[in-house]
C-alpha cells in the first residue's frame, strides 16, 4: 500500500489548502444567502394570484433545474462576457461568476422547498390572523414564517451541504478553492491518494459542523411544532391577540 503519511499530513496542514477552504466556505455562504433570498421571491411569486407572476416563477424553476450546474458555471464565466461586454471588466472574476451561477441555481431548488413550507401552513391560520387585524407583514412574520422555517430546516440544511460540495465545480473556471488547489498540488508530485484524502477530510469536517448546526436549529424550533400541533382557530386567535 503506497500511502505516505508525511505527504498526507503536509497536505492537510498546507497553507494553500487552508486558503482554499476559506474560499470554499465564502462561496458557499454567498451562494446560499443570495440563492435563498431569490428563492423566497420566486416561491412567493409561485403563490401569487397573478398568472403572469406564477408563470414567470414556474419558468424560472423549470429552466434552472433543467440546466446542469457545471454547464451553468461554464456559461456564466465564458459565455456571459461575450454577450455583455461589461462583464469583461476586472470586477467580474471567477468568484463572482461562480457565486452568480450557484445562486441562481440554488434559487430554483430553494423556491420549491420554501413553497412546500408555505403550503404546509393551514389557510385557516392566515384567515384567523387577518381577522384579528394583523397586517400582511405581521401575518407572514409572526404566523407563517416560523412554521415555514421549522418545516424547511431539514431540506435547506441538505441544500447547504450540497452547495458546499458543488462549489468544487468552480475548479473548472480556475477558482482557487479546495479542489482546484488540490489538483494543482497533485500535478506536481502525483500523490493522488494523500492529497485527495486531505481535501476529503476538510469537506468531512465542515459537513460535520453543519450537521451539528442543523441539529441545534431543529431543537431551537421544536417548540413551534409542539405549540402548533392540533391548534384550532380559536386557540390561534387567543395567542395572536396581543400582537395587534
Amino acid at each position: 500500500m503506497d500511502f505516505r503519511v508525511d505527504v498526507f499530513v503536509s497536505a492537510l496542514a498546507s497553507r494553500a489548502l487552508l486558503q482554499g477552504v476559506q474560499v470554499t466556505i465564502a462561496l458557499t455562504v454567498v451562494a446560499m444567502v443570495f440563492g435563498l433570498a431569490l428563492g423566497l421571491v420566486v416561491a412567493l411569486m409561485r403563490d401569487h394570484s397573478s398568472p403572469i407572476l406564477r408563470g414567470t416563477a414556474l419558468a424560472y424553476v423549470w429552466l434552472f433545474r433543467a440546466i446542469p450546474t457545471l454547464v451553468l458555471v461554464l456559461m456564466t464565466w465564458f459565455a456571459l462576457p461575450q454577450l455583455f461586454p461589461v462583464l469583461k471588466e476586472d470586477w467580474f472574476n471567477q468568484f463572482v461568476a461562480a457565486s452568480l451561477a450557484l445562486s441562481v441555481n440554488e434559487a430554483a431548488y430553494a423556491a420549491e422547498i420554501i413553497r412546500g413550507g408555505l403550503l404546509s401552513v393551514d389557510e385557516g391560520q392566515r384567515v384567523a390572523a387577518r381577522a384579528l387585524g394583523l397586517s400582511p407583514t405581521k401575518v407572514f412574520t409572526k404566523v407563517i414564517a416560523p412554521q415555514v422555517v421549522r418545516v424547511t430546516i431539514p431540506p435547506l440544511s441538505n441544500d447547504v451541504i450540497t452547495m458546499l460540495k458543488i462549489t468544487s465545480l468552480a475548479a473548472f473556471i480556475s477558482l482557487r478553492e479546495v479542489l482546484s488547489l488540490t489538483q494543482s498540488a497533485v500535478s506536481l508530485d502525483f500523490r493522488f491518494a494523500e492529497r485527495y484524502t486531505a481535501a476529503a477530510v476538510y469537506y468531512i469536517v465542515i459537513v460535520s459542523i453543519l450537521m451539528v448546526g442543523q441539529a441545534w436549529i431543529e431543537r431551537r424550533f421544536r417548540w413551534i411544532s409542539q405549540r402548533a400541533g392540533g391548534r384550532s382557530a380559536g386557540e390561534l386567535v387567543r395567542q395572536l391577540a396581543p400582537m395587534r
